[in-house]
């Protein structure tokens, strides 16, 4: 049997390369290695405000992106992570065993929280526990995440002990995998944090579907630093996430990419890397452009994906509820 995967990625702004090179990409890769789950999971989307006809238009987008990319609904389940109501169920019966100290030590939401201060939603603190739920439901022994997710699926482990030790055997305990190379994709105009949807800085990041014209002026301006050698060194943030972007797409050594850009300035390194990531990203551009000139196609692998979805959860939440003495 193949192991189960479960992932997913937040609708909220534009989907950009770290998503793609961090995870969309990767489970492409894996496809026929595990039974797959992908989720749009866009309750957590609302963790934080959101304009609803944006909102459902992004749903839309990412849901393209996911299929554009390679992800094939006969090889995997693709659906949005409202459509199936378990999760939030799950979500709050796992709120009664997840002590306030866990929720507390998540570094991800101090980070979060810290620009928005009386306007955080209680939702931000708690979506660690929708996580959770949204893992657990389906038996998942292995999560695709960053490496800034990590410390969520341990939390998940730990409130699935937790719950095993108190009523039984009820949920499989889930592992972490986080990619060598590309778990943490940094903003291009600020190379020590990480690049994020909710960043609204121009040059922040190349959304994937950014044209050839933005794509080129994004890395032209991406920030390096005063020294001239290229070279993959991680106390230099900027030139080292441009190294990074260049190895990932072109699937090159980083020996044989040092090499090439040995005696050459940034101006040339930027130069490629526009070529590099403008040829990488048309292939899914095209794609998605093509499957979104039906508007039926993408509601209808939604719907689908959840309807097959929503058996294996509505099993677990029954499951968990009995054990608690609901229903």
């Amino acid at each position: 049997m193949k192991k189960r995967v479960f992932s997913g990625i937040a609708p909220t702004g534009d989907a950009h390369i770290g998503n793609y090179l961090g995870a969309i990409r990767q489970w492409v890769k894996r496809q026929d290695d595990f039974d797959n789950i992908f989720c749009i999971v866009d309750l957590h989307a609302i963790t934080v405000s959101q304009d609803p006809t944006i909102l459902k238009a992004k749903i839309r987008e990412l849901s393209g992106l996911y299929l554009a990319a390679g992800i094939d609904p006969k090889r995997s389940i693709v659906f949005v992570q409202s459509q199936v109501s378990a999760h939030s169920e799950l979500a709050w019966i796992l709120n009664c065993f997840i002590p306030v100290g866990w929720m507390q030590r998540m570094t991800q939401f101090k980070e979060k929280s810290r620009k928005r201060k009386e306007q955080v939603s209680t939702g931000l603190f708690d979506y660690p526990a929708l996580m959770a739920a949204d893992i657990l439901l389906y038996d998942t022994e292995v999560v695709p995440v960053g490496d800034d997710q990590k410390q969520h699926v341990e939390l998940t482990r730990d409130v699935a002990q937790r719950f095993n030790s108190i009523y039984g055997q009820t949920f499989r305990i889930p592992e972490s995998l986080i990619p060598e190379v590309g778990a943490r994709i940094m903003g291009l105009d600020d190379p020590t944090t990480k690049m994020s949807a909710s960043e609204t800085a121009v040059g922040h990041a190349i959304n994937l579907l950014d044209s050839v014209e933005v794509i080129q002026g994004k890395i032209l301006r991406a920030t390096t630093d005063s020294q001239r050698d290229i070279v993959f060194d991680g106390s230099r943030p900027g030139i080292y996430n441009l190294l990074v972007i260049y190895e990932l797409f072109t699937g090159k050594s980083r020996k044989d990419i040092e090499a090439h850009f040995d005696g050459q300035g940034y101006a040339a390194l930027k130069k490629e890397l526009g070529e590099v990531v403008i040829e990488g990203l048309r292939p899914l551009q095209t794609r998605y452009r093509e499957l979104t000139a039906d508007p039926t196609y993408i509601d209808s692998v939604l719907s689908e994906g959840a309807d097959r979805a929503r058996p294996q959860a509505e099993k677990t939440l029954t499951l968990v509820k009995e054990r608690v003495g609901l229903g």
